[in-house]
């Protein structure tokens, strides 16, 4: 099992930046797969980020070329570099960790979640 903790959520101006950090108390590591969603009101949860433990990125369409996702071993920390930031971002975003026990079986845990607001 992993806790995870989020930090650096806040209001921002469209165009400005943030970046979130998500700290385990574990290590990383082996963790194959971390992310960051986010769920704005009245939407459901999803992806906008995702690396897993050999540092293969993915990215939601609606972020690609705004956001960067990167993790620190060494901290135990994964973070979501936010640039370029629109109204739209507005949303709680989530820190997720993906452990896969086996090759049928795979375990998520979350963050409790950091609100990102952007102002137009």
């Amino acid at each position: 099992q992993v806790q995870l903790v989020e930090s650096g959520g806040g209001l921002v101006q469209a165009g400005g930046s943030q970046r979130l950090s998500c700290a385990a108390s574990r290590s990383i590591f082996s963790i194959n797969a971390m992310g960051w969603y986010r769920q704005a009101p009245g939407k459901q949860r999803e992806l906008v980020a995702s690396i897993t433990s050999v540092g293969s990125t993915n990215y939601a369409d609606s972020v690609k070329g705004r956001f960067t996702i990167s993790r620190d071993n060494a901290k135990n920390t994964v973070y979501l570099q936010m640039n370029s930031l629109k109204p739209e971002d507005t949303a709680v975003y989530y820190c997720n960790a993906r452990i896969a026990y086996s090759a049928t079986y795979s375990e998520d845990f979350w963050g409790q979640g950091t609100q990102v607001s952007v102002s137009s």
